[in-house]
């Protein structure tokens, strides 16, 4: 059986979701567009009050989910580029290496952009809010798939929903994105039920024509049903989302005090590549701040290069739907092991603080209290006579706005609609209207 092989001609096609293939554009390519749909959307600027990892910290250095999504973006643009020149000669006409870094960019802009309220602190509160309701005759009536969508609520499956559904045209297009846009933001092109054992998946039943759509026109290489492999491109945002999180984790971390500069040093010299790299303000008292910043253009340099080189070293795995790996693992041993030595860190000395486990235990109850108003409210749209439903269930209807349920929907449409709406929020808000519902008592 000959063996399938990816064109890049399908993985760079212009076509768009929601669009009729358009006219040639003008002053800016048809990815540059994708870039600045993302970047104006009201979902994107939200991240501005979303949890990175620390919930609602006080100090403003600290990263929220749209710094960290920025900072990804320059990080996914520079891979895309380097990597863009060095296919050149495989690339379609109407493509670019500056494309090929705007496309990667534009899904790393948008990767984050379907985490819930309070980070994964809030993943994990949706998810424990349904599983711990599996014999409620609320939930009955759902199929075994759709029950395990709810129960394994994934921030990259509602990122592909916001993007596609939701944003802009609502169930038109959302933000009619190019397909290799999309295929490169589909970091698990697969539903839950393929999610394995870290149940990760990036597209809920809602969206699987689209998912299969996709892969169809961008042939990606099937790996059963509702399942693709990747599109080459998105191994880059995975590095550098992981880069960001290997090394602006370490930087939070010192701002609260958690880790000091001479803690995190060597593992940021070990990612430099370089274990004797000195630099003249180490010996002086400026802030650990200005110290850090000294490595870490060096460190994300170095670890661009290792992505780099081990994307061309995979290539032709890559392009058969065969590479499982990881681009940092696989590049320079040092790399490897200073992103290791990051993540025990970060394990170890980060991820226990006190404060973040007070705010995350309270991001259950507040995502609690919004569940059990808004998840009663729709049932009570999908099963009763619009003459029975109650008064709160109608201001809570009338809260949701657009996102709303219709009563025809099926049951787990309308539940789809209430996370739509929930997810949306920001910790501020998640917190304020959590408080409105509650009367001011945690419930």
């Amino acid at each position: 059986m000959k063996q399938q092989i990816m064109q890049w001609d399908q993985l760079l096609t212009t076509k768009r979701y929601g669009h009729e293939q358009g006219a040639e554009e003008v002053g800016r390519s048809h990815f540059h567009k994708d870039h600045d749909r993302i970047i104006f959307s009201s979902a994107f600027r939200r991240l501005g009050r979303k949890t990175q990892v620390h919930p609602m910290a006080l100090n403003d250095h600290i990263h929220t989910r749209l710094t960290h999504s920025m900072e990804v973006g320059s990080l996914g643009r520079s891979l895309g580029i380097r990597v863009g020149e060095l296919i050149a000669d495989q690339l379609p006409p109407w493509v670019t290496a500056h494309d090929i870094g705007m496309i990667v960019q534009s899904a790393c802009l948008a990767h984050d952009i379907g985490n819930p309220p309070f980070g994964h602190a809030g993943e994990y509160a949706i998810r424990d809010w349904f599983r711990r309701r599996r014999d409620d005759a609320r939930f009955q009536s759902l199929s075994g798939a759709q029950r395990r969508d709810l129960e394994t609520f994934e921030g990259n499956a509602q990122g592909f929903r916001v993007v596609t559904r939701i944003e802009n045209n609502l169930f038109d297009g959302g933000l009619r994105l190019t397909y290799p846009t999309l295929g490169t933001l589909l970091k698990y092109p697969w539903t839950a039920e393929r999610g394995g054992k870290k149940g990760k998946f990036s597209c809920f039943l809602t969206e699987v024509e689209i998912l299969n759509a996709l892969g169809r026109d961008l042939g990606l290489i099937p790996q059963g049903e509702n399942s693709w492999c990747r599109h080459p491109l998105a191994f880059l945002m995975e590095a550098a989302d992981d880069i960001c999180y290997a090394i602006l984790d370490l930087e939070d971390a010192i701002e609260l005090h958690l880790l000091s500069f001479e803690e995190v040093k060597p593992i940021l010299l070990q990612l430099c590549g370089d274990l004797e790299f000195d630099d003249a303000i180490f010996a002086t008292q400026a802030s650990s701040r200005r110290k850090i910043s000294a490595l870490r253009g060096k460190a994300m340099e170095n670890m661009v290069n290792s992505v780099v080189q081990a994307f061309m070293n995979n290539l032709p795995l890559i392009m058969q739907g065969e590479y499982k790996g990881e681009l940092l693992a696989d590049g320079d041993p040092m790399v490897r092991d200073g992103i290791a030595r990051a993540k025990q860190l970060a394990r170890e000395r980060v991820f226990p603080d006190t404060r973040k486990a007070e705010l995350e235990v309270g991001a259950y109850t507040t995502l609690g209290v919004l569940l059990n108003a808004f998840i009663e409210a729709v049932w009570e749209v999908n099963t009763l006579p619009p003459e029975d439903l109650g008064y709160r269930s109608q201001k809570i209807m009338n809260l949701m706005g657009i996102h709303a349920p219709e009563p025809d929907l099926s049951l787990y449409d309308c539940y789809i609609r209430a996370l739509d709406f929930i997810g949306g929020m920001t910790d501020h808000y998640a917190n304020y209207l959590a408080r409105q519902i509650g009367g001011g008592i945690a419930v």
